[in-house]
């Protein structure tokens, strides 16, 4: 089943999605992120989606504004594509043939970013302040379903309640001076995050899980019309229920969290293609530009850059005598 928040006639709406686009606005829920909220789990939000399709239809999905799926309160992006790794260290972090670090096979790494910066599936996306080197990161997303701690891979599987494709845009430039500091990434992944076009329940996804417990879907990125980037997910050095787990070690995770699985390989970014290629090529994303990612099951959103603001002038840390008391 498939759920969409969207807005239409200055009204915001939660909608079971049909597959001919048809929305059928779940009567009496404000946000998709309150149903989930509820902590009831996949059952209880299948039943709500069943029951819904028995009313009357609203609009098509072509006549709203879709919205991100859900307001999450916490998004954990990790970085489970080795592909991805090796590419990126070379043109982001400055690492020569240095491959992947042995550090990143211990565990699925990931960092927390900002839940306030989520975007819509069509909605237009301005180019950070201060940057000139903007980036797209064809991902996809775990949403919590019920709350969980200290939880097994095994045990995981019953706490994600679906799935959404997920664009961590990325201020390269901010993002590689930044992280120098062995902290972050902060600002070089603060303006725009895209989840959408809809939350896909994982019922519907298990059809494509493989028998190492990976879901095998194609994943394909696009800038102005050009593939750029093809993957499959399949191809994440951890599942999502390995990961849940990791994220629940000595805290929760609760319903409406995000997880994202990092970026693909194969052009899963533009930085990733940078560092194979020894060159920009393709040129950094600019005003115009637009990014359309497609994962296969679950669907395809398209965003187009902006231009943004200039950034605020800040002044450079005080470099002090050190006095004492």
């Amino acid at each position: 089943m498939r759920f969409a928040t969207y807005e239409h006639r200055h009204q915001r709406r939660v909608a079971v999605v049909e597959e001919d686009g048809t929305l059928h606005p779940v009567p009496g829920a404000r946000s998709l992120t309150e149903l989930i909220s509820r902590g009831d789990g996949l059952d209880a939000l299948l039943r709500a989606g069943a029951a819904t399709l028995d009313v009357p239809p609203g609009p098509h999905v072509s006549e709203v504004r879709l919205l991100p799926p859900l307001q999450p309160p916490t998004v954990r992006d990790f970085v489970t594509f080795e592909e991805h790794v090796e590419g990126v260290r070379r043109s982001v972090d400055g690492v020569g043939v240095g491959g992947v670090p042995e550090a990143w096979y211990d565990a699925p790494t990931f960092y927390f970013t900002n839940p306030y910066a989520v975007i819509g599936a069509h909605d237009d996306v301005p180019v950070p302040p201060g940057s000139g080197v903007l980036d797209f990161e064809l991902e996809v997303a775990a949403v919590i379903g019920r709350e969980g701690r200290d939880l097994t891979p095994q045990q995981a599987r019953d706490h994600i309640i679906g799935y959404t494709v997920f664009n961590d845009w990325s201020a390269r430039d901010l993002q590689s001076r930044e992280m120098q500091v062995r902290l972050g990434p902060c600002k070089g992944k603060d303006t725009a995050a895209t989840l959408g076009p809809y939350l896909v329940t994982a019922d519907e996804l298990e059809p494509y899980r493989d028998t190492d417990g990976f879901l095998r879907l194609a994943l394909t990125a696009s800038v102005n019309g050009e593939v750029v980037g093809k993957d499959l997910l399949s191809n994440m050095s951890w599942t999502f229920e390995e990961m849940v787990a990791y994220a629940s070690r000595g805290t929760v995770v609760r319903p409406g969290d995000v997880l994202g699985s990092g970026t693909c390989g194969n052009g899963g970014c533009l930085a990733e293609l940078w560092g194979v290629r020894g060159e920009q090529s393709p040129p950094p994303l600019k005003p115009g530009d637009t990014v359309t990612l497609t994962v296969e099951g679950i669907g395809t959103v398209s965003n187009t850059v902006v231009a943004g603001r200039n950034p605020e002038p800040l002044p450079t840390a005080r470099r002090r005598s050190r006095e004492r008391p």
